[in-house]
């Protein structure tokens, strides 16, 4: 199969990498420095060498701010029975713009993403798929992450940002206050050191990535229900209630079983 790959990020090396060895890949990207370290794939620096190429199966791996952007671009370029992807960790705009295309296509979302997960070991990590898209295109992206042992899902559009706005947006939200009345320690304990060192991934990430998984509407929900735990938690503090605490503590274990 004739694969492009769109951005030579960090995603887009890694799919490079998983798939040269059975397919014929090539990798586009108007940085050529980012291209430097693309091996056994064709380089594209301009949508022009993509007429040439006539991939059967595009996969948009740019940032996530400039992913309807790229599509837009491309779409002059491929030939029709081209498959077209996404692996965009916020899907907005997405389900309409498939839908205004003719081309067959397949979403799916790596929750592995570089920032904290380990590229070479993803054992213990998910992968989502979904529904609404080309039988074909899913079954290549099931195949795909079956084979790196990835535990997948399947979700539709909707039940996709809802998911999100709970794995992502809660722990993104909880980080971002952590980090902001954040103090200097001249020694600090090992709970305090993870987790600064999870804010400072966090952080590393691009602000348009954090800005629109923070934006999900599902968000809201989910944020008011750390303001809800957070103010009763301080309830319980302020009244010294050991009984109440105990409780607190119980529901915690049962959740994170």
């Amino acid at each position: 199969m004739k694969i492009l790959i769109m951005g030579a990020g960090k995603m887009g090396k890694f799919f490079c990498d998983l798939l040269t060895g059975e397919h014929e890949v090539a990798v586009y990207d108007t940085c050529k420095d980012c291209l430097r370290f693309t091996f056994d794939a064709l380089r594209f620096t301009s949508l022009d060498e993509v007429d040439g190429f006539a991939p059967d199966l595009l996969i948009n791996a740019v940032t996530v701010k400039y992913t309807l952007e790229a599509f837009e671009a491309v779409m002059p370029h491929l030939p029709e029975r081209c498959i077209i992807s996404d692996i965009a960790s916020v899907k907005t705009g997405l389900p309409a713009f498939y839908s205004s295309q003719q081309h067959p296509y397949v979403s799916t979302h790596p929750m592995f993403g570089p920032t904290f997960a380990s590229l070479s070991n993803l054992s213990n990590e998910n992968a989502i798929i979904i529904s609404e898209g080309d039988h074909l295109g899913k079954v290549f992206f099931r195949d795909l992450y079956n084979r790196l042992h990835l535990h997948v899902c399947e979700y539709t559009f909707a039940e996709h940002d809802e998911t999100i706005a709970y794995s992502l947006s809660v722990p993104f939200a909880s980080t971002l206050v952590f980090g902001s009345i954040m103090k200097h320690q001249d020694a600090p304990g090992t709970t305090f050191k993870r987790h600064l060192a999870i804010a400072h991934g966090l952080m590393s990430e691009d602000d348009y990535l954090l800005q629109e998984i923070l934006f999900n509407p599902f968000t809201s929900r989910q944020i008011d229900g750390i303001k809800e735990r957070l103010d009763e938690l301080k309830d319980i503090i302020d009244r010294r209630d050991a009984v109440a605490m105990k409780c607190f503590l119980d529901k915690v274990r049962d959740n994170i079983k």
